[in-house]
């Protein structure tokens, strides 16, 4: 008897074992590849009624924290749920790993609370979540902070320590900004592997469907002054595809220094991001400063074997916004190094028309030179990180204010269908130079711009170098610049870009 018992109890350890082994990331993988053999189905809908809730009725829906999980164990981490409705019209099936293997959350409708009890009745008990929200202690450690939520298409948003939410990343961006319109593909399930006591990281698995391609996402997460995630996806395209956005970001700019104000706002600015940081395979650093054009505006800027991008808020001072209410100044920055070469491509930077500050307009990705094949594996690797401005670790000057305004008034020149642009450089090598140093500009008008003047000059008041300059674009074209400064031969800042089409409103004579 002994005998036999110990056989079974060695048979059930066997079995435990394997069904701890059961689950990879090449499990997730399989399931995608699956999925691109067979025709694209959209995800099956939530009941309309959830999908038409007012935004008051949805936020009334609310995740209990107290049954956060993992609350009971160890773990710093901790999970809070999120109801499908409104926005979100598909559940997604969300499993835990653990030592025991990969096991499916049920869903549990009394894990939230209800303003409306009539609502809570017509719920089904088997609605699903829509996504999750993940938290951390950052301050203390009896006190869970939410840094990073996967919601909607292939959403995801993060913060670091310092920072109030604003801009969203992507799972993977197909044909934005074409006029054949914009597909967006969506999680379908998620995996949370339990951390281990104490551990400062973890990982979540996710399986991507879309019309055009499937995917496999590894998501390895490192919460912090800057939040890290990295990232690792297997892509199974079913079809040709026209633009492949990899590492997409998403942010919001109305308006900023470098624009007019709308009419009625008494803010300075508005925006989550105020410009495109790339770095390129030369090691040389370019600066383009978002707009809001009237016109969709895309610009793609190659690289050929980039080292970074990423949008990033550089206006991070109380006295940009005075807004204490959006705190716009505490918006996260993001960016994005690659993991290995990723080849010769382009940053696409995607800018839309917004009248209001709700919309986010702003899209950046890279998408590489040759299209993925059909039917082939396209493996792609990256770290993306939210925090500070300073995360991309830069190590020369850049641009700390960016103004443009018309080039034929008193304080901008006598030239009529001129800009005046000013722009304020500081950081690195140039906080140690004498004021009376020998920094000059090295300007370059691009599509027919003229530059007809530029100085250089120090700026004694807040401790930079401002370079102004006065341009003309060719009539009907846009103003397009290229600018740095320099001390001889060598160069002392990042590369400032500027583009503004000739529908703008700058200039009084428009």
């Amino acid at each position: 008897m002994l005998k036999v018992l110990a056989s079974l109890l060695l048979a059930m350890a066997v079995i435990t074992a394997q069904a701890a082994e059961t689950f990879s990331f090449q499990t997730v993988i399989d399931k995608a590849r699956d999925l691109a053999a067979q025709p694209y189905h959209e995800p099956e809908p939530i009941p309309r009624f959830m999908r038409e809730l007012s935004y008051d009725q949805y936020q009334d829906i609310r995740f209990n924290p107290d049954k956060s999980l993992w609350k009971q164990g160890k773990s710093k981490f901790q999970v809070m749920l999120m109801p499908p409705g409104l926005f979100y019209g598909h559940a997604v099936k969300v499993n835990i790993v653990d030592g025991e293997g990969a096991k499916p959350l049920p869903f549990k409708k009394d894990l939230f609370t209800f303003t409306d009890p009539e609502l809570e009745k017509l719920v089904p008990a088997d609605l699903g979540y829509a996504g999750l929200k993940l938290t951390f202690p950052f301050f203390q450690p009896d006190i869970q902070n939410q840094f990073l939520v996967f919601a909607g298409a292939s959403y995801f948003r993060g913060v670091g320590k310092d920072n109030g939410w604003g801009i969203s990343t992507r799972g993977i961006a197909i044909d934005t900004g074409l006029p054949t319109g914009e597909e967006f593909p969506s999680f379908l399930e998620f995996w949370l592997v339990h951390p281990a006591a104490n551990s400062d990281q973890m990982m979540v698995y996710g399986l991507l469907d879309g019309p055009s391609l499937a995917g496999a996402y590894q998501f390895n997460i490192k919460p912090g002054k800057r939040t890290s995630v990295d990232v690792k996806a297997v892509l199974y395209p079913r079809n040709n595809i026209k633009l492949m956005g990899v590492a997409p970001l998403t942010s919001m700019f109305y308006y900023g220094e470098n624009t007019s104000r709308p009419r009625g706002e008494w803010r300075d600015q508005v925006h989550d991001s105020d410009g495109l940081l790339i770095h390129n395979g030369n090691g040389e650093w370019l600066w383009r400063p978002l707009i809001n054009p009237v016109y969709l505006q895309m610009d793609y800027l190659r690289v050929d074997d980039l080292f970074g991008f990423g949008l990033l808020q550089r206006d991070t001072g109380f006295n940009d916004y005075h807004d204490l209410g959006a705190r716009y100044e505490i918006r996260p920055s993001t960016w994005v190094k690659p993991e290995g070469k990723w080849g010769p491509g382009h940053v696409v930077l995607v800018q839309l028309p917004t009248n209001m500050e709700t919309n986010d307009n702003i899209v950046a990705f890279w998408t590489p030179e040759s299209a993925p094949t059909p039917n082939l594996p396209y493996h792609i690797g990256y770290n993306i990180s939210f925090g500070g401005a300073e995360l991309a670790d830069q190590d020369n000057g850049h641009a700390i204010n960016t103004f443009v305004g018309d080039g034929n008034i008193i304080g901008g020149g006598q030239k009529k269908g001129a800009y005046r642009l000013i722009i304020d450089f500081a950081g690195a090598s140039l906080d140690k130079l004498s004021p009376r140093a020998a920094v000059q500009g090295d300007v370059t008008g691009l599509d027919g711009t003229e530059v007809l003047e530029h100085f250089v000059e120090y700026n004694d008041q807040n401790k930079s170098w401002r370079l102004s300059i006065l341009a003309k674009p060719a009539a009907g074209k846009s103003l397009d610049l290229r600018a740095f400064l320099k001390e001889s031969d060598r160069a002392l800042t990042e590369t400032w870009t500027y583009r503004l089409p000739p529908d703008n409103d700058i200039r009084i004579d428009h």
